[in-house]
C-alpha cells in the first residue's frame, strides 16, 4: 500500500446488508469478487465512516467529521482497526486490492471452467437432488404447448425456492427450442458491475449438471469488435455473478444435460440512461455489441436468454413497508413493463424505467432491454408473473417475470 493509499483510505464498491448478530444490530461487509473469505460486521454507527472512505479524507478529519455532523465521539483508534480490517479482506481500492485481483483473475481464466458459485446456497449441489427439485417444478407447470418459432425468452435469476414455478413456466416452452439451437446467447444483470457495461468471458460455465462450453470464437470476436481490454476489464465478475448461472441450469435442464455453444454477457449498470442523463442509442459499445452479436450468430439457429428480475422494493432494498395499496401500484408497474416488452418495445421499456426513475429498482433492465434490441423486430408472449417475498414481516418483495419471446 502506498503512502497515500494509507493515509486516503478509499472504499471499494462492496455490498452492505443490515443484520442481527447474536442479539446486536450490525452492519455486513462483504465483497462482490469474493477475493477473500473474511465478512466482516461493523456496528451500526460506523455506518458513516464508511461513506467518508473516499480517498480523499484523512482518519483524523473523518472523526472530526462523525463528531460535528452525527454527534458521533469515535476514537482515531477505531478508525484505525476499522481501516486495518478493511484492508485485510482487500475491501479498499490499494495496492493490495489490485494484486489480490490479479491472482484471482489468473486463477479464474486457468481454471478447466467456470464452477457454479451458487450451488449450495440458491439451488441444490448434489446433482440428483437438483434433478428431482427441477422436474418437480417441471411437471407442476402442467401441459404446455411448444413455443414453435420462439427466438429467446425472459427468466428470472432469482433463487429458485421463490421463482422455480415461473422458470419452470417459461423454459417448458422452450425445450423443443433450446434442443435444436446451435448457440445461446446468455445475458445476465452484472448487480456489482462498477462501471463495466458489458462483460464478455472465454470460460466456460459449469454447474452440477455439466458444462456449457463458451463459443471462444465467437466471444473473441464480439471483444474484437468492441475492444478487447473494455470487453474483459470486469471479467473477474463472471466468477461469483449469480444471474447467468442461475439461467444456465435450467438451459442445462431443458438441453437433457447435452452441451450447446452459450456466448456468457454480463450486462452492467443503465443507471445514466434510467436517469434520463444519455441514450443507450447514442452509446457506441452497446451499437457495436449489438452489431456483433447478431454477425456472430447470424446463419446459426439461436437463441437469446434474458436472465432478469424485476422489482426490488420495501425495507430490504431501503425502501418503505408496501401495504396493499403499494402492491397494487407495483402489480400495476410491473403489467406495464411487461405490456412494453409483449410489443417488443426497448425504448418504450426504458421509458418506463426512466418515468418514475426507477423507483422500483428493476435489477433486470440492461439484459432485458438488450434481449429486445438484439431481437428486433420482436414480440413477446407473458407466460408468468410472481412476486416474491424479500423478508419475513412481507414488507419487502421481488418481481419476476416469464416471457417467451418471438
Amino acid at each position: 500500500m502506498s503512502a497515500t493509499q494509507a493515509r486516503l483510505p478509499k472504499l471499494r464498491p462492496i455490498d452492505a446488508q443490515p443484520v442481527v448478530r447474536n442479539g446486536h444490530r450490525s452492519v455486513l461487509l462483504r465483497d462482490p469478487l469474493q477475493l477473500s473469505e473474511k465478512a466482516l460486521f461493523i456496528p451500526p454507527q460506523l455506518g458513516p465512516a464508511l461513506a467518508m472512505l473516499d480517498g480523499t479524507r484523512e482518519l483524523g478529519a473523518i472523526r472530526a467529521a462523525l463528531a460535528v455532523r452525527f454527534g458521533l465521539p469515535v476514537a482515531l483508534s477505531s478508525l484505525e482497526q476499522l481501516v486495518s480490517a478493511l484492508d485485510d479482506a482487500f475491501l479498499l481500492e490499494n495496492s493490495r486490492f489490485l494484486g489480490a485481483q490479479r491472482r484471482a483473475l489468473a486463477e479464474y481464466r486457468e481454471a478447466p471452467h467456470r464452477p457454479p458459485a451458487s450451488a449450495g446456497a440458491s439451488y441444490p449441489k448434489d446433482p440428483d437432488h437438483l434433478r428431482r427439485m427441477l422436474r418437480d417444478y417441471w411437471e407442476a407447470a402442467g401441459d404446455v404447448d411448444p413455443a414453435g418459432a420462439a427466438r429467446g425468452l425472459i427468466c428470472p435469476h432469482i433463487d429458485y425456492a421463490r421463482g422455480g414455478p415461473v422458470y419452470a413456466q417459461v423454459w417448458k416452452p422452450l425445450e423443443e427450442m433450446a434442443q435444436a439451437a446451435e448457440v445461446i446467447v446468455l445475458l445476465g444483470t452484472d448487480h456489482y458491475s462498477e462501471g463495466h457495461l458489458l462483460t464478455l468471458t472465454t470460460q466456460s460455465y459449469a454447474t452440477p449438471l455439466g458444462v456449457l462450453p463458451t463459443a471462444v470464437q465467437a466471444v473473441e470476436s464480439i471483444s474484437e469488435s468492441m475492444g478487447p481490454e473494455r470487453s474483459f476489464a470486469g471479467e473477474l465478475h463472471h466468477r461469483a455473478e449469480h444471474s447467468i448461472e442461475l439461467a444456465a441450469v435450467w438451459l442445462q435442464f431443458a438441453l437433457h444435460e447435452q452441451p450447446c455453444d452459450i456466448i456468457p454477457v454480463l450486462c452492467g449498470s443503465f443507471e445514466p440512461f434510467v436517469q434520463g442523463e444519455a441514450e443507450p442509442e447514442q452509446e457506441p459499445m452497446i451499437e457495436t455489441f449489438l452489431r456483433a452479436c447478431r454477425r456472430s450468430i447470424a446463419g446459426r439457429r439461436a437463441l437469446v436468454v434474458a436472465a432478469a428480475d424485476l422489482a426490488h422494493v420495501g425495507p430490504a432494498f431501503g425502501g418503505q413497508p408496501l401495504g396493499l395499496v403499494e402492491r397494487a401500484r407495483l402489480q400495476s408497474a410491473d403489467e406495464a413493463l411487461i405490456e412494453r416488452i409483449r410489443a417488443g418495445d426497448a425504448g418504450g421499456f426504458l421509458a418506463e424505467i426512466r418515468s418514475v426513475k426507477d423507483r422500483n429498482n428493476v435489477c433486470g433492465v440492461p439484459p432485458i432491454y438488450l434481449a429486445l434490441r438484439l431481437l428486433e423486430p420482436v414480440r413477446g408472449a407473458p407466460v408468468a408473473h410472481l412476486r416474491c417475498p424479500a423478508d419475513e414481516a412481507e414488507a419487502s418483495w421481488v418481481t419476476i417475470c416469464g416471457v417467451v419471446l418471438q
